[in-house]
C-alpha cells in the first residue's frame, strides 16, 4: 500500500475518532437542559478551536474536506453544549 494511500485512510479514521469525541458532547447536553449544568468553559473553547480549524480547511490552497467536516461537527455541539450550560 502506497504512503500516501495510508495518510489518507488516517486522515479519515482521524475525523470519525473526532466526530465521536464531539457527539460525546450529547450525555452533557442532556445533563445541562435536566439542570445539572457543566462548565460551559471547554465547550466554548473547542468551539473557537475547531471553527478556526473549519476556516483553515476550507481554505487553504487545497482544501481539507475530512478536516473541515469533522471540525464543522465540533463547532456544532461545541456551541450547543456552551449554551446549554450558561
Amino acid at each position: 500500500m502506497k504512503f500516501e494511500k495510508v495518510i489518507n485512510i488516517l486522515g479519515w479514521v482521524a475525523s470519525i475518532t473526532a466526530i465521536i469525541m464531539y457527539v460525546a458532547y450529547i450525555p452533557q447536553i442532556i445533563n445541562n437542559i435536566n439542570g445539572v449544568k457543566g462548565s460551559p468553559i471547554q465547550p466554548l473553547a473547542t468551539a473557537i478551536n475547531t471553527a478556526l480549524w473549519v476556516i483553515y480547511a476550507l481554505f487553504k490552497k487545497e482544501r481539507d474536506i475530512p478536516l473541515a467536516l469533522c471540525n464543522g461537527v465540533g463547532t456544532i455541539f461545541g456551541i450547543i453544549t456552551f449554551l446549554t450550560a450558561l
